[in-house]
C-alpha cells in the first residue's frame, strides 16, 4: 500500500538547511493499522503530509497504491487524494453551517456524484460511525465525540484505500476517546488500511504496529 524509500523534505532557515525528513524509508501493507508516534517537531506531521498526497518530497521516493507519486502533478496528486486518501484531523475540520450529512458528503460532491447516489453514501456511512440520528444536526449541536464521528464518516465516504488519522483524539476526553479508538479499531476488523499519528504512546499502543520517529528519522519499528 505505502512504499517510502528515503525520503527527504527540508527547509532553508536562516542561511541554514533543517531536516524534517532525513532519509525515511517505511512500507505499510495493505490492511494494516500502523501509528506513527513521536514528541513535538519529530517530523511526524511532515511525514504524514507527504502519505497524503499534500506536500511532496525533495528526495526519495514515494509509491502509494502502485502508483509513483513523484510523476504526478499537483491536479493529479488532488485527484488522487479525492480517490484514494480519508483524512481526520484533530479539530475535525468541519463546516460550521453544514449539517453532518452535508459535511460527509463534500468529498462526494468533488467527485461529482449526483444527489441521490451521494445522500445514500453519505448516510450509509453516518450509520456505520453509529450517527443515523444526527444527520440533519450543525456541529455546534454535537459533543466533540460526535463532530469526531463525523469527520470519520466523511473521510470513509469515499471507500479510500488509505485513512490517515492525525491526532484524531487530541481534542477529545480520555473516555470520547477511547470510543474513536475503539471505532478505529472496528474499521481495521473491516480490512482498512490506517496510518495514525500521534505523540501519545497510549493511542499508540492501540496500532497492530508501530512506528517511531525523531528529528526526521525512523528511530524504531514495533
Amino acid at each position: 500500500m505505502i512504499e517510502l524509500n528515503s525520503i527527504v523534505k527540508k527547509y532553508e532557515m536562516g542561511g541554514e538547511t533543517v531536516y524534517a525528513l532525513n532519509k525515511v524509508s517505511l512500507n505499510i501493507a495493505e490492511g494494516e493499522f500502523v501509528a506513527i508516534v513521536g514528541p513535538s517537531g519529530s517530523g511526524k506531521s511532515t511525514l504524514m503530509n507527504i502519505m497524503g498526497c499534500l506536500d511532496v518530497a525533495d528526495e526519495g521516493n514515494y509509491i502509494l497504491d502502485g502508483l509513483n507519486i513523484s510523476e504526478y502533478s499537483e491536479r493529479q496528486l488532488a485527484q488522487i487524494r479525492s480517490q484514494k486518501i480519508g483524512f481526520i484531523f484533530q479539530g475535525f475540520n468541519l463546516l460550521t453551517k453544514l449539517n453532518a450529512l452535508e459535511n460527509v458528503e463534500l468529498p462526494l460532491v468533488y467527485q461529482g456524484i449526483k444527489g441521490v447516489e451521494r445522500k445514500k453514501r453519505a448516510v450509509g456511512a453516518l450509520e456505520k460511525v453509529e450517527l443515523s440520528n444526527r444527520l440533519y444536526h450543525k456541529p455546534t449541536e454535537l459533543s466533540g465525540g460526535q463532530q469526531q464521528r463525523v469527520a470519520i464518516a466523511r473521510a470513509l465516504v469515499t471507500n479510500p484505500s488509505l485513512i490517515l488519522a492525525d491526532e484524531p483524539t487530541g481534542n477529545l476526553d480520555s473516555s470520547t476517546g477511547r470510543q474513536i479508538m475503539s471505532l478505529f479499531h472496528e474499521l481495521h476488523e473491516s480490512g482498512n488500511t490506517i496510518v495514525l499519528i500521534t505523540h501519545d504512546s497510549n493511542v499508540a499502543a492501540e496500532a497492530e504496529r508501530r512506528v517511531y520517529i525523531e528529528d526526521g528519522r525512523i528511530k524504531g519499528k514495533l
